[in-house]
């Protein structure tokens, strides 16, 4: 049984319809933010014992420089909790994790994104992976965004994807992320941004990676 989690209900409404019906899923709504996120995955994991693996989605923001677009997809290889540590007014420095026990880092590359790499191939539907960033607040300048991007080796950003990770590290169960970019990561300009379409194709391509993984029969 795989769980597919998103912040919103604009995130995971188009999934939800698309997989009306599936007994090959379930849904959880995690809230905004890493700590909503871990909150309410933890909660659900602990009351839920048939889940196998979890699919968090929705939409991102992605750096400039790193070749995406508006509306492409991407999958997560990493992630990283990118603004644990000390802030200065021009730039983040992480934790020295060793002398102080910090997860900051997870490594998403396993047996299920390799499957949904090629489910993904299979039905046309391109999509970049890499780095993933998870930040409390949502980066609005440029020049954060030009920071984050070129010390971390990012691709894109988002509010939850390594709380959800470490989550299911200490659960042992299998992570995957995918995320469609909803808007550029520079001076903030919300009227640039594409979120319901972003919500919508990220949903499609979800819809998609649990029915190859399942071998179940949906329509679209």
């Amino acid at each position: 049984m795989y769980l597919l989690v998103a912040a919103t209900d604009l995130e995971l409404e188009p999934v939800r319809k698309a997989l009306n019906g599936s007994r090959s899923a379930e849904f959880l709504l995690s809230g905004i933010g890493p700590v909503d996120a871990t909150f309410a995955l933890t909660r659900y994991l602990s009351l839920h014992y048939q889940i196998s693996a979890v699919i968090n989605f929705g939409v991102a923001g992605a750096y400039l420089h790193t070749g995406l677009g508006l509306l492409d997809m991407c999958v997560a290889r990493k992630e990283i909790l990118a603004d644990l540590g000390i802030c200065f007014s021009d730039r983040i420095e992480p934790f020295a994790m060793d002398a102080l026990s910090v997860s900051r880092e997870f490594d998403l590359q396993n047996e299920l994104l390799l499957e949904t790499r090629k489910i993904l191939e299979v039905e046309n539907i391109p999509v970049s992976d890499g780095t993933f960033l998870t930040v409390n607040c949502v980066t609005g300048t440029t020049m954060r965004g030009d920071h984050l991007q070129r010390t971390n080796q990012a691709i894109c950003e988002n509010m939850e994807g390594a709380a959800l990770a470490r989550v299911c590290q200490g659960f042992g169960i299998d992570f995957l992320e995918l995320r469609c970019v909803s808007n550029m990561v520079e001076d903030r300009n919300p009227s640039k941004w594409q979120l319901k379409e972003a919500c919508t194709t990220a949903g499609y391509a979800v819809a998609k990676v649990v029915k190859g993984l399942s071998g179940a029969e949906f329509s679209f």
